[in-house]
């Protein structure tokens, strides 16, 4: 028994060393005056003594929070081999229904097709695969897609930095994203969102470009009543009708609904609430309608720029059926990644590249932020990038059939610069310049790393903590877990006397020992992870209460001091265990299938249930056995 007694002591004194250890960094970062926090970060030693503190959630650091949609029609579209104005029908038909029914995508699909007696190897799969292996196929590739998108973004936050983030699958098609202490959320925006699909595409000639841009301004003129000579087919040279230089323009504002007499739908996403109002040259509208809505650009025939105003016009003229007759079949329109600013108005760069590109980002082995170090770019942050070696033998057959011609290179269907080729490049190696900041460019370099998704992933939920609001919640928080914590150990104080003291230090040690786990463990300590500490502080009472009460009863019937509490802790051990058993039963069923407010929840309850019935049945036991074992008691004052 003596031994015993001393085996437990000797626990829960290691335990206690132990989590005064697991706790020091926590208790350490929370007293660092700032002075001492600024010379620390310049060691570069605060990253080590956050990473052993407690680590704080979303809710309490302050940071990001944004649940993503795998764009699975776009995936589904992608892989079909064969695509026609049936197939567009159904797809569109298919993506409504999407929103408002509860079915998913693919069986949607399917039934969309059965009910128009469309086999779907029409457009997926070989002739003789029927509709279930099909779909079979189809459902493995959407898995498949999200698993890997999954993963790739994983790998693209993992480098981005952030502590402790949370990424978890929500269903088929959503993605949960926790990213604590971000302080830049627009850049993380764009890393999380990029496809970060890299192509290498050559621009069209300068005279296809420019007549293309005459046939939709004629087009254009036409509609506006204007007497429009047509150019000689028999001559392959340009009217070349002339575009204002940016800044060299007699710039006049003018609605969308004088351009297009209606007031247009905003479709794009960088549109912006009230962006109505356009910036033409007032001496080219009335003739050169298009013409009007752009600007040369100095020193290139290869772009055109337009005033930023002036993007969703041209993106809605280009996607008329009409106007799309008028661009060479094998061609798109692309806008700049970068707009830049001339005088006092900021423009984006145009430009006619092939739609087939002549290598993509699949062929990247490695991508790296540098100086660049020219004359042109000097001091200005540039991407490096490496090829294996059959893209480096694609890059060097590209480049030597086409010295001085320039080469587009587009990231997620935007031209982020378009160089001329000076020589053949065998080396498989080059830089992508012209990026705007450095935070870009390390996004882009990270991005093209880990490399593209299988398809595009939609923003549509986002909410943002900042960090004062999460301070907030900490010391709510710490007010709310102090106040019941003290209401609590003066209630088992008054009503148990000297137990009650005793049940006062097991309910520290409790707290101290739940706290340390998690430090210890990385577990994340959220606002709901607070109200599982309070809930675990009532719970560890209610154990006490329950072999209190015992202890009294048997008292009542003339057991010794001793006796009683023995059968006390007998009688109530069955009782407490179930309870607790069943409460750990239903936190561990919240952690397997909740998100991440009610995982933090979850945690703390688990963790504190079994801190909890050690703190209950042993430490109190221990401390009661230590009365006891000294001198006989005739009376316990309880």
């Amino acid at each position: 028994m003596r031994g015993k007694l001393v085996a437990r002591t000797v626990i829960i004194i290691l335990l206690l060393l132990w989590a005064l250890y697991a706790l020091y960094p926590s208790l350490q970062l929370q007293m660092m005056k700032p002075e001492e926090r600024n010379r620390l970060e310049s060691e570069g030693k605060m990253d080590h003594l956050i990473r052993k503190a407690i680590n704080l959630g979303l809710d309490l650091k302050g940071g990001m929070y944004l649940t993503l949609e795998v764009d699975l029609p776009n995936l589904i579209e992608s892989l079909a081999s064969n695509k026609d104005a049936t197939f567009d029908t159904l797809m569109e038909r298919t993506r409504q229904q999407m929103n408002i029914r509860s079915e998913s995508y693919l069986m949607l699909l399917r039934q969309n097709f059965d009910e128009a007696r469309i086999p779907l190897h029409r457009y997926w799969g070989e002739r003789g695969d029927n509709n279930e292996r099909i779909m079979t196929y189809l459902e493995r590739q959407a898995r498949d897609a999200m698993d890997v998108t999954l993963q790739k973004l994983t790998n693209r936050i993992d480098q981005f930095g952030v502590s402790e983030p949370t990424i978890q699958k929500v269903g088929g098609r959503r993605i949960l994203i926790q990213l604590p202490g971000v302080t830049n959320p627009e850049q993380a925006k764009a890393l999380i969102g990029k496809t970060a699909m890299l192509e290498w595409r050559m621009l069209k000639d300068p005279m296809i470009f420019t007549q293309t841009i005459e046939r939709i301004d004629r087009t254009l003129a036409r509609e506006r009543g204007v007497a429009v000579t047509e150019p000689d087919p028999e001559s392959e040279e340009p009217t070349h009708t002339a575009e204002a230089k940016p800044g060299d323009s007699e710039d006049a504002a003018l609605s969308v609904s004088e351009l297009f007499g209606e007031e247009p739908v905003p479709t794009p996403a960088e549109t912006k609430p009230g962006d109505t109002t356009l910036i033409v040259d007032r001496n080219l509208f009335e003739e050169n309608p298009f013409i009007a809505l752009l600007r040369s650009t100095p020193g290139t025939h290869h772009r055109v720029s337009a005033p930023i105003e002036n993007r969703q016009a041209i993106d809605r003229i280009l996607a008329r059926e009409d106007i799309q007759r008028l661009i060479p079949a094998d061609s798109d329109f692309l806008w700049s990644s970068e707009s830049f600013r001339i005088a006092d108005k900021e423009y984006l760069g145009l430009y006619l590249v092939r739609k087939e590109a002549e290598l993509t980002g699949r062929y990247l082995t490695d991508a790296q932020v540098q100086l660049g170090q020219d004359v042109q770019s000097s001091g200005m942050p540039e991407v490096n990038f490496r090829l294996n070696r059959e893209g480096a033998r694609i890059f060097s057959r590209v480049t030597g059939a086409n010295i001085g011609k320039p080469l587009a290179i587009v990231l997620d269907g935007k031209v982020v610069t378009a160089p001329t080729i000076q020589s053949k490049i065998p080396t498989g190696s080059g830089r992508i310049t012209g990026i705007g900041s450095f935070n870009e460019a390390n996004t882009i370099a990270i991005v093209l790393r880990v490399g593209s998704l299988p398809t595009e992933v939609r923003i549509i939920e986002e909410r943002t903590v900042g960090a004062a609001l999460g301070q907030d919640s900490i010391n709510a928080g710490k007010f709310s877990a102090i106040v019941g914590f003290g209401l609590v150990i003066l209630f088992v104080i008054i009503y148990y006397k000297l137990s009650g003291l005793v049940a006062s230090f097991a309910l520290i040690l409790n707290l101290v020992l739940l706290m340390a786990v998690l430090a210890q463990f990385r577990f994340t300590l959220t606002l709901p992870g607070i109200a599982g500490i309070v809930l675990t502080i009532g719970m560890a009472v209610d154990a006490n209460v329950l072999v209190f009460e015992r202890i009294r009863e048997e008292l009542r019937t003339g057991k010794t001091v001793r006796a009683a509490i023995e059968a006390g802790y007998g009688r109530a051990f069955l009782t407490i265990i179930d309870a607790n058993l069943t409460t750990l039963l239903t936190a561990l069923v919240l952690y397997q299938f909740g998100t991440g407010p009610i995982r933090g929840f979850a945690v703390t309850l688990s963790i504190g249930i079994v801190v909890s019935l050690f703190t209950a049945l042993v430490v109190t036991r221990t401390i009661f056995d230590h009365i006891t074992a000294r001198r006989t008691l005739t009376r316990l004052s309880i």
